[in-house]
């Protein structure tokens, strides 16, 4: 891949310079603005491949090495990448792995694809984006485009990231331009990819939306442009916010129903048959995911300065949250029942770690915490999930790293006391849990979407 050395960009100005924002449309407008993608994740890894395969020279920067040296080799991580999709483009001279953030320099657009997590206080927890911001800072040229990725609250971009991004020296609107786009990726989901899936734009100047539509316009089918930074920053906490209420609504009938002896499942797909005026959406064991159980607070946190409370937002988190606690309710009174014997004493099987089916995503996955509150109640537990061989290094949870997952061939010969199914990968052997005979508390209503025996089954 070849890009622009430092000597040949421009240098800093102080003030408005229109050959700069020309020389930066030119480049985006014929392909050959060198594009840097901060973070090699589920969301930086698919728009770099993407923006690779549309044509564009491609600078991928990720602090991990690991990574680094997994793309080297044609090896992909995450299964929205194929193998050979990365050396596709790698065959094509397009793309360069890094974890040299200097190199940055050699880019026209910086795309920021960094992890915005909550602190132990359900606080936002900014040190990514701030300290991408100002790697950045450091060492971007005059004329560059700098867009963030990472969901964050309204403001994030134009109070938080621009200041520092102008602590290198440029002036923002004139030697540098910013922008927010939100990620939305939607890992396992095979009907939409990055390049397919329509994409929200906004610069917080009129030239930055511009640059903002140019760019993503050729790389996305359709392209969405909104006023500004702060309204695409809403944009994508309003969809998860969305998510994450209607599932807690679900959630909270899920347990009404159950106490009436009515089975919630069968409730939504009968109310899924209205053609109109209803969306349907599943209970489960509690959120996953690197977006539902954390955006939301974002805007909760945010809405205090202003002087607000997002009583419904709350209200659906206080929800979600008991989830993992109402299953185990649900599994010590069918291990009493059956068995007569206590959580301590009790034989588990988890049936899938990961948050989301058919996914190896375990980022806050509420089997996680399931089977911590087994643990610490003297349960001993097994897990089974053809995913995740090992359970890996994650922010919390430190205690279960290196945990390996059981063979459904080991199954048999464990003794188990019950089935917790947690995650309904289709890849999990159903009949052969049903073979077992032993009680199955299923959060996924795994056994009766597939036509299976529900003689053991407790729906949970």
């Amino acid at each position: 891949m070849t890009s622009p050395t430092v000597e040949e960009r421009p240098a800093p100005s102080d003030g408005p310079d229109a050959g700069l924002l020309d020389r930066l449309a030119a480049r985006i407008a014929d392909r050959t603005a060198t594009v840097g993608v901060i973070g090699l994740g589920y969301v930086g890894l698919p728009l770099a491949v993407t923006v690779a395969d549309r044509g564009y020279p491609i600078l991928g920067v990720d602090i991990d090495r690991t990574k680094i040296q997994a793309l080297d080799g044609g090896r992909s991580y995450i299964e929205a990448v194929s193998d050979d999709a990365l050396q596709a483009v790698a065959a094509k001279g397009r793309v360069a792995w890094t974890d040299d953030v200097a190199r940055l320099a050699d880019c026209d657009v910086i795309v920021i694809c960094v992890p915005t997590p909550l602190t132990a206080h359900r606080e936002p927890d900014l040190y990514f984006v701030e300290t991408t911001g100002r790697q950045v800072a450091q060492h971007m040229t005059a004329g560059t485009l700098v867009i963030l990725e990472s969901t964050t609250f309204p403001g994030t971009t134009r109070d938080v990231l621009t200041p520092i991004l102008a602590e290198g020296g440029l002036v923002a609107d004139a030697t540098f331009w910013v922008g927010f786009s939100p990620e939305r990726e939607d890992p396992g989901n095979t009907s939409y990819r990055t390049a397919t899936i329509p994409k929200v734009v906004a610069g917080d100047s009129p030239a930055a939306n511009r640059l903002m539509t140019a760019f993503y316009g050729n790389v996305v089918e359709s392209v969405v442009p909104v006023s500004g930074t702060s309204t695409a920053e809403a944009v994508k906490i309003t969809e998860n916010v969305f998510r994450a209420v209607n599932i807690a609504l679900v959630n909270e009938l899920k347990v009404i129903y159950d106490a009436m002896g009515i089975d919630v499942w069968e409730v939504i797909d009968g109310a899924a048959s209205k053609p109109f005026g209803f969306m349907p959406f599943y209970p489960g064991p509690g959120l996953g995911g690197h977006c539902i159980p954390i955006d939301p607070f974002y805007l909760t946190w945010k809405a205090r300065e202003y002087g607000h409370t997002t009583r419904f937002i709350e209200l659906a988190g206080e929800i979600n949250v008991t989830m993992p606690a109402f299953v185990i309710g649900r599994l010590r009174d069918v291990l009493d029942r059956v068995h007569g014997i206590g959580l301590s004493r009790a034989r588990v099987l988890l049936v899938g770690i990961t948050y989301k089916k058919n996914v190896a995503d375990m980022r806050e996955s509420p089997s996680v915490e399931l089977m911590e509150i087994m643990l610490r109640h003297g349960a001993t537990v097994d897990f089974l999930d053809p995913l995740i061989p090992e359970i890996p290094k994650m922010r919390q949870h430190m205690a279960l790293m290196g945990r390996r997952s059981v063979s459904m061939e080991a199954v048999p010969g464990q003794d188990y006391h019950a089935v917790l199914i947690a995650t309904d990968h289709d890849a999990i052997d159903y009949a052969g849990l049903a073979a077992l005979g032993i009680p199955v508390i299923d959060t996924r209503n795994a056994f009766a979407r597939r036509g299976l025996p529900m003689t053991n089954v407790f729906k949970a």
